[in-house]
């Protein structure tokens, strides 16, 4: 059912209502600044009121309405309005979607559209086999779902038929998706205070059973709870390093998987369920007690985490900046950590106008890669070049070890996306997806998650 402006969707499984409207702005400049001072971090009302605008510009800018389409992707025929990555991405991809959320700037009706969407593209109750020789789980969570409905299960293509994916990405679809879909509706839950959404049925199973047939659909270790996988039947655990090869226990997958726990013990609860809430309340427990044990003793990386336990033995940025931000890891070594943060990005290895990578660059794997193994070229997209999308994690982990040195990082921020920015017009493109040195290998312009995330951050929201 699509909504019009300020018009009133209930849905009549959940009694649920939501408001629909152009801009749904949780975290007005007033919220965004007591954050800001609530993290000791005094930030120029002007400079907050520029990323604030930015952010709701950019997410606008990825909204796709019925019947448009961008570049060569089908016309949207879903029914409702979509939300893309921005840049380069003419599709819903569910862990971008997930990680603007709490930037205020999507609707609750988007909220509720996108997570439908989602639950009707998941895989049903039987593995399904691809011509390539790949395997779809049941209640596997697609990578992406084109504007026509189509279900992608795996990076690097928009083809939804039996040919999508070839093994580059993986065997398994992505971990990371799993998560983010019950983040979304944890979300939604959050922001409407109404739990009904959950019994509405879809396709046979209400959205509750599909959250939870997700969150058991990837690989783990019963022993640690933590995210793994294998050769011989990898599954990429995180989007935004698809193109990097890890084996193993996995970091940042685990992170969402703690996280995942957490809401759907609130999620379980909510809808009258308290023993299965302390069954998922365990879990989380249990990972939370193994993620420094497992990824952080390992003295050559200093108080780095490391990205996975097989392949892929090296400092995770991102992945100890989210550890961090979710406050997982005990107290010495979330000290250890934010120190090493604070000391690599005095020294420069971890940013470049604000930027961040995902290896150190004096840890790189060898003076070719950043990472042991890469199917991208050294110092470019995710092996090497800088994001912004981490940005705020790392302004929050220097905020509590030198208010100067979050400062400058906010300003060097605040500095490259207003000499870049797309409102510009002509050769301006920033927000940008990444890019290296001397603007070099900068790809994909007015990506959503690299102003996004980081408001969220500042304005007190985010992915917790």
């Amino acid at each position: 059912m699509k909504l019009t402006r300020r018009q009133m969707l209930t849905r009549t499984a959940g009694a649920i209502a939501l408001w629909q409207a152009p801009v749904c702005l949780n975290f007005g400049l007033g919220a965004a600044e007591k954050a800001a001072a609530g993290l000791k971090l005094p930030l120029p009302a002007e400079d907050l009121a520029f990323l604030r605008d930015l952010t709701r510009d950019v997410v606008q800018a990825a909204r796709i309405k019925p019947g448009e389409k961008r570049g060569g992707s089908p016309a949207n025929s879903t029914g409702c309005t979509l939300i893309m990555p921005g840049g380069n991405y003419p599709s819903y991809w569910i862990r971008d979607f997930a990680m603007a959320l709490d930037s205020g700037f999507i609707t609750e009706a988007e909220m509720w559209d996108h997570l439908k969407l989602a639950a009707q593209a998941q895989n049903g109750a039987e593995p399904r086999r691809l011509k390539n020789g790949l395997l779809v789980p049941p209640y596997a969570i697609p990578d992406h779902i084109n504007f026509d409905g189509g279900a992608v299960f795996y990076p690097g293509t928009y083809s939804s038929g039996e040919d999508q994916g070839n093994g580059a990405f993986g065997f398994l679809p992505p971990v990371d998706d799993h998560y983010e879909f019950i983040h979304i509706a944890h979300r939604l839950w959050r922001r409407t205070g109404q739990a009904g959404f959950l019994r509405e049925s879809i396709q046979g199973l209400s959205i509750l059973e599909r959250l939870r047939n997700a969150f058991a659909a990837p690989a783990s270790d019963p022993a640690t709870g933590l995210t793994t996988t294998s050769d011989a039947r990898r599954a990429v655990g995180f989007g935004f390093c698809d193109a990097i090869y890890f084996t193993g226990s996995l970091l940042f997958p685990s992170l969402l998987r703690h996280r995942a726990a957490g809401q759907l013990a609130d999620l379980c609860r909510a809808a009258g369920q308290p023993g299965e809430a302390g069954q998922f309340t365990g879990l989380r427990q249990t990972i939370a007690t193994h993620l420094a044990p497992v990824f952080g003793d390992v003295p050559r990386l200093g108080g780095w985490l490391m990205a996975a336990t097989q392949v892929g033995r090296q400092a995770d940025v991102w992945g100890t900046l989210y550890a961090l931000h979710l406050g997982v890891l005990p107290g010495a070594e979330a000290s250890r950590a934010r120190q090493t943060v604070a000391k690599a990005f005095q020294a420069g290895t971890i940013t470049l106008e604000a930027a961040v990578r995902h290896v150190p660059r004096d840890l790189d794997a060898s003076p070719t890669t950043a990472w042991e193994r890469a199917m991208c070229p050294h110092d470019t997209y995710q092996n090497g070049a800088y994001w912004h999308t981490p940005t705020g994690w790392l302004l929050e982990a220097l905020a509590q070890v030198d208010t100067a040195l979050a400062r400058r990082l906010f300003d060097e921020y605040i500095r490259h996306l207003k000499n870049g920015d797309f409102r510009q017009g002509g050769d301006h493109h920033a927000p940008w997806e990444c890019f290296g040195a001397q603007g070099r290998a900068a790809q994909n312009a007015i990506y959503m998650t690299s102003v996004a995330l980081p408001w969220s951050v500042i304005a007190g929201g985010a992915q917790g």
